[in-house]
């Protein structure tokens, strides 16, 4: 039997009007640091993004989650933050912060593969 891993998650949200604190959820990103596993999976749908917020330049937000997924990747072309140990990485990703792509507060759990807590996370949180 597998035994299970700690992990640790946070829901990557699109918060276009950050004084108003109304987001939505687009992805979520996973650390779990026994198994070495950084990982983010998200999607943007531009018809409910468009309908949440008519002002938003769903390009200009795509450009930022792809930052974020190829710096939980540790690609070094995605600037220095991407060559940091991955734990460093999670969580300066999930720093508080006031911009449009921003994350909610990190929750932990145990698991005993990451990918598939990960998939099941992102279908139960965002899809």
């Amino acid at each position: 039997m597998q035994e299970r891993q700690l992990y640790e998650y946070a829901v990557i949200r699109v918060m276009p009007r950050v004084e108003r604190e109304e987001f939505l959820n687009v992805g979520v990103v996973l650390y779990c640091s026994s198994k070495k596993y950084l990982e983010a999976v998200y999607t943007l749908n531009h018809q409910r993004l468009s309908a949440f917020c008519i002002s938003c330049d769903a390009r200009e937000i795509e450009t930022y989650l792809i930052a974020f997924k190829n710096i939980c990747k540790g690609k070094g072309d995605a600037g220095p933050i991407s060559l940091l140990p991955a734990a460093a990485r999670f969580r300066w990703l999930t720093a508080t912060r006031s911009t449009v792509v921003q994350t909610s507060k990190t929750h932990p759990g145990l698991c005993i593969e990451p990918a598939e807590m990960l998939q099941k996370l992102f279908k139960n949180l965002v899809e």
